[in-house]
């Protein structure tokens, strides 16, 4: 019986010699101790041993299988070991060599600009506020001190989807949407599409504007003037020329457009400017008390500016570009340069 249990180990060992690698040392592994291995089996089988012998028994059985793991971890460990280094070499990686190029993608030229002209405001305090691009006409003109049949409705190239309702030409009705729910103290600005049925090289039906408004008990032109001052020379640079120009907004009174020095040629004169000197970006005033009225504020004791731009034609006077039509097309050749 105790030749037996010993003749076990000669089994594994022959086995173990014509093996080839670790998985078919597992396979030793569990044909012999497995939970039905053949020396596991001798083991299950030791209280069947009469008492007498079962002491040299077990001692001879614990010795074989202890003897026999030895034997098959330093066999395993020798194959792993080879089969690392084998794979190593298969799969060797050459870290000098130089990688491929993945183009990454760019961020577009109007959200990049609409990104820094959001910062410049709310470093100064404003906060971000979004309304409806489908907007009632009463929010888009009637609060704005336009009523029905009011000449200044055709400065704009409306959408009109109901007689009611229209795609919103400009960002202003936030203002009356953030007026009738609030009150002042408000700094906010409102950026958003808008639509006007218009297209050429510097007009599209499509486009972005910012609007922006404050209101408070004592505010005035020179506060208007200032925040403008500081937006453009955070944009534009802080030696570009600024002036402000009489306009005319229904919703504003007094009103005012605002030019910055020609990008384009210093201000010697060119086409851009139209050999002024100047280029208009965007329009601004004193908001009407008119407009105060419709939104439940007191006039008297209100006052409040409000300005608004296209976002197309900042980027354009920014980076040179002479053509709007140019933002929509997609053409990588063009946008990879920003």
């Amino acid at each position: 019986m105790i030749e037996d249990i010993l003749s076990i180990k000669d089994l594994v060992r022959e086995e173990v010699n014509k093996a080839k690698d670790s998985k078919t040392i597992q396979a030793v592994r569990v044909k012999f101790l497995g939970k039905k291995g053949i020396l596991t089996g001798k083991l299950k089988s030791l209280n069947s041993i009469p008492n007498k012998h079962r002491p040299e028994y077990g001692r001879v059985l614990n010795e074989v299988k202890t003897e026999i793991e030895s034997i098959l971890r330093k066999q395993e460990e020798f194959f792993k070991s080879a089969e690392l280094e084998n794979s190593l070499k298969a799969n060797r990686i050459d870290v000098t060599v130089s990688g491929y190029y993945i183009p990454c993608g760019h961020q577009h030229p109007t959200s990049r600009v609409l990104d820094e002209i959001v910062d410049v405001f709310l470093s100064l305090g404003f906060r971000i506020e979004e309304g409806p691009e489908v907007e009632l006409d009463y929010y888009n003109f009637e609060a704005l001190n336009m009523p029905q049949d009011h000449p200044a409705r055709d400065m704009q190239d409306t959408f009109y989807i109901t007689d009611d309702v229209v795609l919103r030409t400009h960002t202003s009705p936030v203002q009356v949407h953030v007026m009738k729910k609030n009150r002042p103290p408000l700094r906010v600005i409102a950026p958003g599409k808008v639509y006007r049925c218009d297209a050429d090289v510097s007009h599209t039906p499509m486009f972005q504007q910012i609007e922006g408004f404050m209101v408070d008990s004592h505010i005035t032109m020179s506060d208007l003037k200032g925040v403008l001052e500081v937006f453009i020379h955070q944009i534009f640079g802080p030696k570009i020329p600024v002036r402000f120009r009489p306009s005319f907004f229904p919703f504003t009174e007094p009103s005012a457009e605002i030019d910055i020095g020609c990008v384009i040629c210093g201000g010697t004169g060119c086409k851009v400017c139209k050999n002024t000197g100047w280029i208009e970006i965007l329009g601004a005033g004193m908001i009407n008390p008119r407009v105060f009225e419709m939104v439940g504020y007191d006039p008297e004791a209100y006052t409040g500016f409000a300005f608004g731009m296209g976002i197309e034609r900042i980027t354009m006077l920014k980076y040179g570009i002479d053509d709007i039509r140019l933002f929509f097309e997609n053409d990588k050749r063009f946008l990879e340069q920003f």
